[in-house]
């Protein structure tokens, strides 16, 4: 599957077919996601979509619409497949692991301030 990737501002974009593949379901699905997720403001819909060009495989390029990685864990949720179930699986292991790991960091952060403020007292009582 071809993904755009968008290191300006950190995101991914895929079309509502692409979206479908990678959940293992249909594009009709994916489109009642997105609707219902812009319906109840869980998503502002010009904030996590964009008409872009797309070369299709008849060589021709299309504007089309895409989603950024958003909408696409937002869709993901409310997706009932096996390949949907498998993507939360992963998507929760990784912000596990950035939680757990970022939360040590800062952890370690904290302490290492702390050990500061303590030489500094032991440093200006010696003066």
């Amino acid at each position: 599957m071809e993904v755009r990737i968008d290191a300006k501002f950190d995101t991914v974009w895929l079309t509502q077919q692409q979206i479908a593949e990678l959940f293992g379901t249909k594009r009709p699905a994916i489109t009642k996601h997105l609707t219902n997720i812009f319906k109840s403001g869980e998503l502002n819909q010009n904030s996590v979509s964009s008409i872009l060009e797309h070369t299709a495989s008849d060589g021709k390029t299309y504007k089309t619409q895409f989603y950024n990685l958003d909408a696409i864990l937002s869709v993901d949720y409310r997706v009932n497949s096996v390949n949907a179930t498998r993507f939360r699986q992963w998507a929760n292991t990784v912000l596990r692991e950035y939680v757990l790991n970022g939360y040590s960091v800062n952890c370690h952060l904290v302490a290492l301030q702390h050990l500061m403020l303590i030489w500094k007292n032991i440093t200006d009582n010696i003066q």
